[in-house]
């Protein structure tokens, strides 16, 4: 059994902070089935909820002490191509949580605070993650190639999850800056789209430890659709959206069994929100349209996100416990087009 890490805290980079996506949206998702199973779903939502504000604020207070002790550890994770992407999944773990606050109807001031910050910090971190893409770079030197390097799914995070904002937003009657919000995670799903495309065709596949990011394609559908309900669209509207994720679901699934077949590590969290999200859509929408099959289809894939994201804590208690978490990463080599 590997020992752990001397100080495991400098290696506890801003992607752990996608835990707190996945729970919050697993509790979504079962707030989303209370018409379908009973109130006793809302019971579910409560706990689940709770969980995940508790390993926020634990991620939280660690992530100030790492910043205090390891300030080289947290430069390093601001400059990486790939890393410094997670740095929006703190702001969209505050969304969701302010989200979840709302449907609950608890502590609605604080979940106000906790939208407000999120936004005002998601639309920073937007800003910031797309300067990078204008940085003045050395043609055929290695920081023109990181740009490249840079385009993987997790870049979804920090641009297209503005559309995360509205979901509580209307709610809070702030409907003008969510549509702000959703119009910037809109624009961009596409050009990130197309950006992945192109580097995967032009500059080789993205490092195996990154292939269960994919499943992040999953979101921008599965969110968008939550937000066309969320601001009174027509269903049919949801419904083509839908579908965009349902083929995003199979298309990315059919590689499942592949980008799975590695040893645990925190890349593989990636398929959690994407597929609770996609969850709650098609509850919602089952609903609206008052369509039976929908309804069974959205029950299946909540058992399938609750068995796959229970699966997934169990393999993080797991790899805390044996020290293969929070340790240096493998170095990933740069894979060149044939």
């Amino acid at each position: 059994m590997p020992s752990a890490h001397p100080t495991p805290l400098k290696f506890l980079h801003p992607g752990w902070f996608t835990l707190v996506m996945g729970l919050t949206g697993l509790a979504l998702a079962w707030h989303a089935a209370g018409p379908t199973l009973g109130p006793w779903a809302n019971g579910v939502t409560l706990v689940l909820g709770t969980l995940s504000a508790g390993v926020f604020g634990v991620l939280l207070v660690a992530s100030l002490l790492r910043w205090q002790r390891h300030p080289e550890a947290v430069a390093e994770d601001l400059r990486h191509p790939v890393r410094h992407a997670f740095v929006a999944a703190i702001p969209i773990g505050l969304l969701l949580l302010a989200t979840w606050l709302q449907t609950l109807d608890l502590a609605l001031p604080l979940a106000q605070a906790l939208w407000w910050v999120g936004s005002i910090g998601q639309l920073t971190v937007t800003v910031w993650a797309l300067g990078r893409w204008l940085a003045p770079t050395v043609p055929h030197a290695p920081d023109a190639q990181s740009l490249w390097n840079g385009i993987t799914p997790v870049l979804y995070i920090p641009v297209v999850g503005n559309v995360v904002a509205p979901l509580a937003g209307v709610g809070f009657e702030h409907a003008l800056w969510s549509a702000v919000h959703f119009g910037i995670g809109v624009f961009f799903w596409p050009v990130v789209f197309t950006l992945l495309v192109a580097r995967r065709l032009a500059h080789g596949p993205i490092p195996p430890r990154l292939h269960p990011t994919w499943f992040i394609s999953l979101a921008p559908a599965a969110v968008v659709g939550l937000g066309a309900l969320r601001f009174g669209w027509p269903p049919g509207v949801a419904a083509a959206i839908w579908g965009v994720g349902l083929f995003t679901l199979l298309w990315v699934g059919t590689q499942a069994r592949r980008f799975f077949a590695q040893p645990f590590a925190l890349p593989f969290w990636a398929v959690s929100f994407p597929l609770a999200a996609f969850t709650s859509l098609t509850f919602k929408l089952g609903a609206a349209l008052a369509a039976p099959g929908l309804q069974t289809l959205a029950l299946v894939l909540l058992a399938l996100v609750s068995v796959v994201i229970a699966a997934l804590v169990l393999a993080t208690v797991k790899g805390l416990r044996q020290g293969t978490l929070l340790a240096p990463e493998p170095a990933a080599p740069v894979v060149s087009a044939p």
